[in-house]
């Protein structure tokens, strides 16, 4: 079952894209790696920089490398600046929430969303990693509903992604 807000947020998705889904890249942390040490080389190693998603995970998925950054409502906008400063303006912006930026390491596209650690959407996100890690046979579920999602809509493929995510977190 969605929540309005996630319906509101898969209606703005295209329902004419196409998911292309692709095996796990086997450099991925490397890959996460190089992108963390470029921010990191600007901004100090201090940063907190979380590497998440399909690929952290070793599944099978977009393709792309899902970065994050969280931090504090207080600092959210002065961090948004400082990747706008290295990655240019950002791709989605949802105010004091999250803004996604994006950039390419070795070929491979990167997501780098600066996020807002007290929303629910974090929290949330980060209690569905946890369970995926902690419990092997809900992952593989996951990798499967990925796989099956080959060649759905952007919106069909973000809906089914919801509703899986959405029933983790009844039991997580």
């Amino acid at each position: 079952m969605l929540t309005p807000e996630q319906e509101t947020w898969l209606a703005h998705l295209s329902d004419t894209d196409t998911v292309q889904i692709h095996p796990a890249d086997p450099q991925a942390n490397e890959k996460f790696e190089k992108v963390k040490q470029h921010i990191q080389s600007i901004l100090g190693g201090n940063i907190k920089i979380v590497h998440q998603g399909a690929t952290s995970l070793g599944i099978s998925g977009q393709g792309e490398i899902d970065i994050y950054i969280p931090t504090g409502a207080e600092n959210f906008d002065s961090m948004v600046g400082s990747m706008e400063n290295i990655f240019g303006k950002p791709r989605s912006l949802y105010p004091m929430q999250r803004a996604r930026f994006v950039t390419s390491v070795e070929g491979t596209k990167a997501e780098v969303f600066v996020i807002n650690e007290n929303t629910k959407g974090w929290v949330d996100g980060c209690k569905f990693y946890q369970y995926l890690r902690e419990n092997p046979e809900t992952l593989e579920a996951y990798r499967k509903l990925k796989e099956k999602s080959a060649g759905l809509s952007t919106q069909q493929y973000y809906r089914r992604k919801v509703e899986f995510i959405n029933d983790v977190l009844a039991v997580a």
